[in-house]
């Protein structure tokens, strides 16, 4: 584990390069370096330099790398290109530093040339490297012998490479050559080669680069001597391009052939810009996992390279590298246009045919990986014509399993008469092979093949298998068979399996094939057939089919039997099978899987395929597909899909959706879904909620006359743990004939233990009457074997009885006789019948007498069809049964009672009942009274009241309705005040049932909408409410249109948890097609909300063609909520739109609810002298309903109401009884009577309570309410509209006043008391309102509806007198309300001053603890094609261990739906604190307090920075949000600050715009929520530029903590020197910042100097800035600038003294360099590090501060260290300190800790002891750097000094002083690389800040005089000098969004300190664009590591 993490992060590396001291030692071509680590290798890094004098003769040269952490390093690769004039380089060493551990120090000796014509001639060499510089490690020496074949055109004049492979690496390309003529023919050549050992061979890479007069090289043999070993590479191969096989570069294992392994295409895409392509010779190396392995250097051949081409390669390499973790390529050089511009190299792993192997996802890489290569040899017969031209298939099994079918394509000379072919093939880990089958499918006369052996080799381990066949392959020779079985042999192999013969004997049909084995040759007319093959010992499944061609292929076959040729008849196996294999018949599959009699096929698993077909040009395919698929037990074969179940017309069309059902033995698991293919597995449950099993249906119709039916047959299984879904029986053969058994095999949910099924038809068609003799279900469970009871072994403990308890799977068979007509007229013409499994004794049928009472109420009656479910608790439900023979002729009349009865199985006692009508008929509507029902057999009657319209036009528009029952007392006390019996019964149903908003989104896409009839099913773990008719949207009159969202109600009585909905449509109508984009179904009950995504067609021509889809919900879109619960609600006469609102204790209320669900119901309540009821939902307020508010709209023809009163009722919470409230009224609501109030706030008076007694009646009580609040009482509000131009308005205002006892609602205020013309310029008017107690006040919202001519509107303030207490309230405003000034709201909420001043006295006094802290979260959603989504989106932060936040929910605001494409969304959640995502900030309560002084307020956007000890902020805006910043005001923020404490000093600055810039700014407080320290900055004074005396916009408050002021006033005086150089004055005007100990200065501009032309040539010019803020002891640094203005901007800065008076100290920032355009580096902007910094010089000694920290775990009680006879050290939980001096060691890496005895002997304790050190720190107390290092461990006492632990430094703080003594300049090279895309370059002005640990750049503008930057695909280079910054942290980039083309595709910016090397790259990847994207024209990047 600690080399994965470690090999993770990114390190410093220090590589030291020293040039020998020869004559032309030094080099000018460009140096690499490689290192080699136990962690991986890195990649091979340039070692660049901007000095003139790198690797020159005696020079040392010194280079920081950053790259990936090897560990410890065992060599390094060090080499040059070779270019530049003098290339050659004599190198004498090389040192590398882990700059982590600097303590690791590797030396690599080296003392040779690198150079061409130098010494050996190589520039590459690898070395070996020692902790020891006088330890030199030993290099081999490798001797190569390379001969040359002596056949014509052998030799070759090309230059010959070879790479050496071992255990320990590789020797990387070497050249062989010498002052000989090399590789002549025949000839043997002999080269040494210098490398490290690389331990033992492996192979050799070895080719050449086909230049030369004769390229052409036949290479036989090399002999390799390392440390007296020998290794031979025969080869015997052409190297040339024109000769063997093409190639010139080659794999050789040793002692055997060329490895032709794995084999990796390699694209290769050359830029598209002028002069991209090469003639050079391009090579690639590959490298693997951590860079461990790589595959030497291949060079590609044959490639064009030329602009905008891509070239493809296939690469075989030995190994197998994968995961490749990067690629090297690279070219020589040479040629006449030999640069090259690649665009990217792209590598993949295929074959590229027809035939694809799909994996889950997390597996694909592992299932390639346990792939190996296999060496396979076929030998052909040497006998005449034993040559086949055909294709050769191949499977070999294992005893783990087999491997694909595989292809061997036949060139012309592959198996070919005495020939032997060799072939590279690539097999999973099968185990030991036990046989191989191989065959080919040519039945022409020129395919028959004698096959002679195949012989299998693993490449790497060299196992061996051998398959002897010595037989035809042919139709007409031997026994005509063309597929073999051959047995393994072989070492490894210890049984050779025998080869059998089975006589297979086939009943019924002439078959033309069975696919895998064909069956052709028939001995006989019993269709007698012999098949040949490795014994299959037990034969277990027969698979049979045919191809389906052929006039007549339907096929019905009744059985296989199989017996082992030789064997009695008796040990025949026989596979039933009695089923079609037929297209149009059955179920349309004509290949099946058969088991042995006595096993069910039908029970095994059935496998569901959809294929999707891409939607794009050329998609759709008229091929034949097959699929294979893999599970953990198995595999199938190749299975054809030819027969779809969505019965399409053409399968495989563009953008369609193909689903298929194999019928197949089980595999194991293989659900999965993989972009376009999805499997499913019923029976494991995969893609349902719940799992699935199949039923062997099988229907015996009576053989009688007319007993076959024609109509839809459906059955419906009852069980002990539920019922499944109505299940259609029918297929695509003719079925239900008489005398028939039909056999169907259907998944349906396990239901347990079957006790009943129902089974019925609908009736259609022609003859519909069925005689139903018989059912039988088949089904397989489950279950535990009983262990054997006569065993009478010793008692096993219970752990070991379960381990041996054993499951079987047993098939239950439920036998169901009917024998009954099931016919309108037959019998007792019912069309359903219920049936109880045969033996079933304990189960009858009962009657049950259906009473139906339609209501008295004007248009009641119906004729359309009725039909009623019954459910019982116990049994079940009857199933939807039509109620059609009544006592009365005409059925269901106005007032009238029907009786019907019902058969059924008995249910126990009824729970509830659904009924529902078709609505058919000329008049459906229909009003139900009630349902009665009474069970005869226990003579109970239930009573099911309704009361309610099941009709389209009335009511809520629904047409089935769920009832539950109540008690007859309820019914009684209705039927006694019958004109209140609508009033009564509803809330009890309703208290019951689970009332459903459904809202159905139609797609936004073309054709979208359906004028279809659109239907729903909510299916619950319990049950569902069947098929409900979507009729009546509340939103829109025309459903189901393009894009809209529609709205339904569906009520149903408990169903459980919804699991999942059915919905569809019946296809009726012009324009049917649907496109279904989402269900979303609302439970307020509940408090749960679910969105069932969908996103496809319901269209018979568009997808799958289905119009029902099943949709299951989305987890992530599900919304929980506080449940709503129900009362009714009694008023009376308008048609406004009515409204209320129900207030608890504590001012808890409810939503705002409408009473009417649309106008028509407006128009139909609220009659005079009428009593209406309304059931409605509303949150729970509590026990106690202290009062409610009521109003309307004031909208309609008749809109004022006299209302009487209000009575609200609920049920008790046992609902045994109800709860009455009343709340008188006797007022009316109407603008033109009373009051014209049309709102009013009611207390209650009475509360009525009806209980159920024990004796089944109700009991009614009345009692009055304890100390209610108090009524109406009276607000008088005064509105006080500013004096200034413009302030009034003519607009309708509204007013809500909120009090700690809830609010009044929105109130217009419409008749001022003291102005006819109301909210005139500096009026006041004053109104009155009544409204119920509202406790105190403490806001109000306010606004206006910006009508009339002049709606603007000045609000100066709102004072509110409460005549009953006679408090007063004011409200301050001072801002407009209007939609053309500041901030354009019409709309304000203002806050009472008092309530203010309290909430901030609180929040001062009292403590907050929060346990969670904020996370800023970035989404950058991708620009791909629908990349979008509209889903809910969630974030998860984790920690170390299993320390993780919750779901962290991104909502996107109210305006945007979707997270779209290319967007950039920000978002701030607060989470659990998890711990290693650094909490580097501090949560501060920052409060702001704005003066009390008139016009105080401000719209300025202010923006806030902190300065500390230890660093200071970034500026941060803070928020406006509507109504912060007013006068008077303190605004609270919750603010995230970098730990930077001790506070210093606040900077504060507005930027002056909006329509109020002024603000008077009082102070801000600061509370650190961590420790609560309080930190005080105090103003008192304006911001602006017309206010203030200074016209200042920024301020600086230093911090007051606990009285004490953390910073001193000063004075600082700046003498700048300009030197005599000449031109050396300025015009510009100068800028500059301080920078010291505190932070830095604010932005000082020198403009008014003690000379009157200042800043002249040779002139002292002083600057006094007072009333600044003392940077403290040190000032560090000084940035400055000018703005390049004038006539003669160029300037010449000699120095500048800075003098602090609070100090008395002056500080000089010597400069001697231009600030000017045209001069030195042409920068404007320079940093002067401070000189005085310079005089510290560092002793040779110093002392050390030791703390040391002991944890309270443990401690020696025998041995303790003591400083002094009177203090003992390293107590339990101590911290010590000590001091001592020591030579100055630098940075400290590490420390050597340990502790002994005093005497340093053994210790004779027994028990051990040690000392658990927790933490040490050291400090160096000249500098006061800080040294950190986490121990955490116990050290044992030893009685040796020397043994002791070794701790790395884990931290350091270094200090101000060491800091500053560091700053030195240093050049940054700045690379910003412009995105690729279309539009990506831009022609603004760009600037960038650089930020490092030790400040930042300032803002720097990038660009070149006469260049054209930032272009599309381009690089643009600058170079920028600074004092160094240290460690770079981030960059902000920007432009101004100037010029034609602002845009901005930034890809990435790359820095590098020249001083030191190191680059830090920063990835973007992102526009700059106000138009794209998140419209940023800025972004702060961070570096990549």
């Amino acid at each position: 584990m600690l080399s994965e993490q470690t090999g993770k992060r990114a390190l410093f590396y220090e590589v030291i390069t020293v040039t020998g001291d020869v004559r032309g030692a030094g080099t000018d071509a460009n140096v690499f370096v490689t290192l080699f680590g136990e962690f991986g290798i890195t990649p091979k890094i340039h070692l660049t330099s901007k000095s003139c004098t790198a690797f020159e003769r005696s020079e040392t040269d010194v280079f920081r790398v950053k790259t990936n952490n090897v560990g410890q390093i065992r060599k390094i690769r060090i080499e040059h290109d070779n270019t530049g004039l003098n290339a050659g380089w004599f190198l004498d060493r090389v040192i590398v530093t882990d700059m982590n551990r600097p303590h690791l120090r590797f030396y690599f000796p080296c003392n040779n040339w690198l150079s061409k014509e130098d010494g050996d001639g190589l520039y590459v060499r690898d070395l070996i490297g020692s902790l020891d510089p006088m330890d030199v490690p030993k290099i081999n020496k490798y001797v190569v012998r390379v001969f040359t074949g002596d056949i014509s055109g052998s030799g070759t004049d090309a230059d010959v490479f070879i790479n050496i492979f071992g255990e320990k690496g590789d020797t990387g390309v070497r050249k062989l050559d010498n002052d000989k003529d090399n590789f002549e023919k025949g000839a043997e050549d002999k080269f040494t080669l210098d490398a490290p050992n690389l331990g033992r061979l492996r192979k050799i890479n070895i080719g050449h680069n086909n230049k030369g007069g004769s390229a052409g090289w036949f290479l036989v043999i090399i002999e390799d001597i390392v440390n007296k070993c020998m290794y031979q590479f025969p080869v015997g191969c052409w190297f040339a391009l024109d000769e063997d096989d093409g190639k010139i570069q080659r794999d050789v294992l040793v002692g055997g052939t060329e490895a032709t392994g794995i084999v990796y295409n390699v694209v290769v895409v050359t830029g598209d810009i002028r002069g991209a392509g090469t003639n050079s010779k391009i090579h690639i190396i590959l490298h693997g996992s951590k860079g461990l392995k790589n595959s030497g250097k291949i060079f590609l051949e044959g490639g064009e390279f030329e602009c905008a081409r891509t070239d493809l390669f296939n690469v075989e390499i030995a190994a197998l590298l994968s995961p490749l973790s990067r690629v090297t390529i690279g070219h020589d050089n040479c040629g006449v246009s030999s640069g090259w511009f690649c665009e990217k190299v792209r590598l993949n792993e295929g074959d590229g045919l027809i035939e694809r192997e799909l994996y889950k996802m997390l597996s694909l890489r592992q299932r390639r990986l346990k792939k190996s290569p296999w060496s396979l040899w076929i030998w052909t017969s040497d006998i005449k014509n034993a040559g086949t031209d055909a294709t050769i298939y191949f499977q070999i099994y294992g005893d783990k399993g087999k491997s694909d079918e595989m292809k061997l394509d036949n060139n012309s000379d592959n198996f070919e008469a005495g020939q032997t072919d060799k072939f590279m093939i690539e097999l999973p880990d099968l185990g030991i092979f036990y046989k191989l089958r191989i065959w080919h499918e040519k039945r022409n006369p020129f395919s028959g093949w004698h096959l002679n052996k195949v012989t299998l080799l693993k490449t790497l381990t060299k196992e061996k298998y051998s398959f002897n066949c010595g037989r035809w392959l042919d139709i007409n020779e031997d026994d005509n068979e063309i597929v073999r079985e051959l047995p393994a042999e072989g070492s490894l192999v210890t049984e050779v399996m025998p080869v059998m013969k089975y006589r297979v004997m086939v009943y019924t049909g002439m078959v033309s094939g069975s696919g895998d084995r064909v069956l052709y040759n028939c001995i006989n007319t019993a269709d007698e057939f012999f098949i040949e093959a490795v014994t299959l010992k037990q034969v277990r499944r027969v698979r049979i089919g045919h191809d389906g061609k052929g006039g007549s292929s339907g096929w019905y076959l009744a059985k296989v039997i199989v017996r082992e040729e030789g064997q009695p008849e008796s040990e025949a196996v026989e596979f039933p099978c009695y089923r079609w294999l037929d297209k149009n018949e059955d179920d349309g599959q004509i290949v099946r899987e058969l088991v042995p009699a006595g096993e069910s096929p039908m029970l095994k698993s059935d496998y569901h395929i959809s294929m999707k077909m891409g939607d794009i040009p050329g998609a759709s395919s008229d091929s034949k597909f097959f699929i294979k698929l893999y599970g953990e037990k198995a595999e199938s074969g190749k299975e054809p899909l030819l027969v779809s179940d969505n019965d399409l017309g053409n399968y495989f069309e563009r953008g369609r959706v193909v689903e298929f059902t194999l019928d197949m033995m089980d595999i194991g698991k293989s659900g999965w879904f993989l972009a376009s293919v999805q499997i499913t597995v019923p029976v494991q449950g995969r893609q349902y909620m719940f799992p699935l099993i199949n039923y062997e249906v099988s229907v015996v119709t009576g053989d009688v006359r007319a007993a076959g039916t024609n109509a839809k047959v459906f059955m419906q299984i009852y069980g002990e743990t539920g019922k499944t879904e109505l299940i259609i029986l029918a297929n695509r053969s003719n079925n239900f004939e008489r005398g028939a058994t039909d056999i169907f095999k259907r998944e349906a949910a396990d239901v347990g233990k079957i006790y009943k099924i129902r089974i019925g038809h609908d009736g259609t068609g022609i003859g519909d009457g069925w005689f139903l003799e018989s059912v039988t279900l088949k089904r397989l469970t489950m279950k535990a074997k009983e262990p054997d009871k006569n065993n009478k072994k010793k008692k096993k403990s219970d752990e070991e009885e379960e381990e041996e308890t054993k499951v079987e799977e047993v098939m239950d068979v439920y036998m169901f006789v009917a024998h009954r007509w099931l016919a309108r007229d037959e019998g007792d013409k019912e069309l359903v019948v219920e049936l109880i499994p045969d033996g079933e004794s304990d189960l009858e049928e009962n009657t049950y007498e259906v009473r139906v009472l339609t209501g008295n109420v004007s248009g009641a009656g119906t004729d359309a069809n009725v039909f009623l479910s019954i459910y019982g608790i116990e049994r079940g439900d009857t199933g939807e049964r039509q109620l059609k023979r009544s006592n009365n002729f005409n059925k269901f009349e106005k007032g009238q009672v029907d009786v019907f009865t019902i058969k059924a199985i008995d249910l126990g006692e009824l729970k509830k009942l659904r009924i529902r009508h078709d609505n058919s008929g000329a008049s459906p509507s229909w009003f139900l009274e009630r349902v009665e029902i009474v069970d005869l057999k226990e003579s109970t009657t239930y009573y099911f009241p309704c009361q309610r319209w099941l009709a389209v036009e009335e009511d809520d528009g629904q047409i089935v309705r769920e009832l539950v029952p109540v008690d007859e007392a309820f019914v009684k006390k209705d039927s006694e005040n019958d004109g209140q019996s609508l009033a009564t019964l509803g809330l009890e149903q309703k208290a019951k049932s689970t009332t459903y908003t459904v809202k159905v989104k139609t797609g936004d896409k073309k054709n979208a909408g359906t004028d279809a009839n659109v239907f729903i099913a909510l299916y619950g773990s319990k049950d569902d409410t069947g098929i409900v008719s979507l009729k009546a949207s509340k939103i829109n009159k025309n459903k189901f249109e393009h894009g809209k969202v529609d709205e339904f109600t569906v009520e149903s009585v408990d169903i459980g948890d919804l699991k999942k909905i059915k919905i569809g449509h019946d296809n009726k109508g012009n324009s049917t097609g649907w496109f279904l984009e989402w269900v979303e179904i609302d439970a307020p009950s509940l408090g749960q909300c679910l969105r069932f995504p969908c996103g496809r067609w319901l269209d018979k021509s568009e997808d799958d063609g289905a119009i029902e889809r099943i949709i299951f919900p989305a987890e992530l879109q599900t919304t929980e909520y506080t449940p709503f619960y129900t009362s009714d609600i009694f008023g009376a006469g308008t048609d406004a739109d009515v409204f209320i609102v129900l207030y608890g204790t504590d001012g808890i209320c409810t939503q705002q609810k409408s009473l009417c669900l649309n106008k028509r119901e407006q128009r139909m309540y609220f009659e005079r002298n009428s009593v209406n009821q309304f059931i409605v939902e509303l949150e729970d307020v509590g026990d106690i309903i202290e009062k409610i508010r009521i109003g309307h709209n004031g909208e309609g023809l008749n809109s004022g109401w006299h209302l009487d009163r209000v009575a609200i009722r609920r049920l008790l919470p046992n609902g045994k009884g109800s709860e009455t409230v009343i709340f008188p009224c006797e007022r009316r609501l109407a603008k033109s009577e009373d009051d014209s109030e049309i709102i009013r706030g009611m207390v209650s008076s009475d509360i009525f309570t009806g209980k159920l007694v024990k004796d089944g009646t109700l009991k009614q009580t009345e009692e009055e309410i304890e100390d209610p609040l108090e009524g109406n009482i009276i607000l008088r509000i005064s509105v006080f509209t500013g004096d200034i131009y413009g302030a009034g308005t003519d607009a309708n205002v509204f007013l809500n006043i909120y009090g700690d006892l809830g609010d009044t609602g929105e109130r217009k205020l419409s008749k001022s008391e003291t102005n006819f013309n109301k909210f005139e310029r500096g009026q006041e008017d004053t109104f009155t309102i009544e409204a119920v107690d509202l406790g105190i006040l403490y806001k109000i919202k306010i606004r206006h509806d910006n009508s009339m001519s002049r709606p603007d509107w000045f609000l100066e303030k709102v004072e509110i007198l409460d005549e009953t207490t006679e408090e007063s309230f004011t409200f301050l405003c001072e801002r407009w309300l209007s939609k053309k000034k500041e901030d354009k709201k019409i709309g304000r909420t203002l806050y009472e001053q008092v309530w203010l001043r309290f909430q901030a006295g609180f929040l001062m006094t009292t403590p907050l603890f929060l346990a969670v802290i904020p996370y800023h979260v970035t989404v950058t959603t991708g620009t791909e094609y629908d990349s979008s989504t509209d889903s809910r989106v969630f974030i998860i932060i984790m920690g170390p261990g299993k320390a993780q936040t919750e779901r962290l929910w991104l909502d996107l605001s109210e305006e945007k739906d979707e997270f779209a494409d290319g967007s950039v969304e920000k978002f701030s959640v607060w989470g659990l604190d998890v711990g290693e995502i650094k909490k580097v900030e501090i949560l501060y309560e920052v409060t702001v307090v704005t003066g009390d002084i008139e016009s105080g307020g401000t719209d300025a956007s202010i923006f806030m920075m902190v300065f500390g000890s230890n660093g200071n902020t970034e500026e941060m805006q803070l928020d406006k949000n509507g109504d912060r910043f007013e006068r008077g005001q303190e605004d609270r923020f919750i603010m995230e600050i970098a730990d930077i404490a001790p506070l210093r000093k606040m900077r504060i600055r507005t930027d002056g715009k909006g329509a109020r810039p002024h603000w008077y700014l009082e102070r801000i407080i600061l509370r650190n929520l961590t420790n609560q320290e309080v930190a005080m900055f105090t103003y008192g004074e304006w911001l602006s530029k017309v206010k203030n005396a200074k016209g200042s916009l920024e301020c600086e408050m230093p911090a007051i903590i606990d009285d004490e002021q953390m910073m001193e006033d000063t004075t600082y005086t700046l003498q700048v020197k300009t030197s005599d150089a000449g031109g050396a004055g300025t015009d510009a005007n100068v800028s500059l910042i301080l920078f010291g100990e505190n932070g830095h200065s604010r932005t000082l501009a020198l403009k008014e100097s003690n000379k009157s032309n200042k800043l002249e040539r040779n002139h002292m010019d002083e600057f006094s800035f007072s009333d600044m803020l003392s940077l403290e002891e040190s000032a560090c640094k000084v940035q400055i600038w000018h703005n390049n203005k004038g006539i003669a901007p160029g300037w010449h800065l000699e120095y500048i003294d800075v003098t602090d008076s609070a100090m008395d100290k002056t500080f000089r920032f010597q400069c001697d360099r231009w600030l000017a355009k045209d001069e030195d580096d042409g920068q404007l902007i320079r940093e002067l590090a401070c000189a005085n910094n310079d005089i510290l010089e560092l002793k040779e000694r110093t002392i050390y501060e030791i703390v040391t920290v002991t944890r309270k775990l443990g401690h020696s009680k025998e041995f303790l260290m003591e400083n002094s006879t009177k203090k003992r050290r390293f107590e339990k939980g101590a911290t010590d300190t000590f001091q001592f001096s020591s030579k100055n060691v630098s940075a400290i890496a590490a420390i050597c800790i340990g502790h002994c005895s005093k005497d340093e002997k053994k210790s004779s304790a027994k028990a051990d002891v040690f000392w658990h050190v927790q933490e040490i720190v050291i400090i160096e107390m000249e500098l006061c750097n800080k040294y950190f290092f986490r121990c955490n461990v116990k050290i044992p006492l030893h009685y040796k000094r020397r043994d002791y632990k070794v701790f790395e430094c884990a931290k350091v703080i270094e200090s101000f002083a060491s800091k500053a003594r560091s700053l030195v300049p240093v050049k940054y090279e700045t690379i910003v690389v412009t995105g690729f895309e279309k539009g990506a370059g831009t022609d603004a002005k760009v600037s960038i800040t650089i930020f490092g640990v030790n400040g930042d750049s300032g803002k720097r503008v990038l660009k070149h005089k006469f260049r054209n930057l930032f272009e599309r695909g381009k690089t643009s280079r600058f170079y920028l000098e600074t004092l160094d910054m240290g460690e770079l942290k981030k960059v902000r980039i920007e432009h101004d969004n100037s010029g034609l083309g602002p845009g901005w595709l930034v890809e990435r910016v790359e820095i590098t300190n020249t001083a030191t090397g190191v680059t830090t790259i920063f990835p973007c990847g992102k526009w700059l664009d106000e138009n794209r994207g998140d419209g940023l024209i800025w972004r702060e990047l961070f570096p990549r590591y």
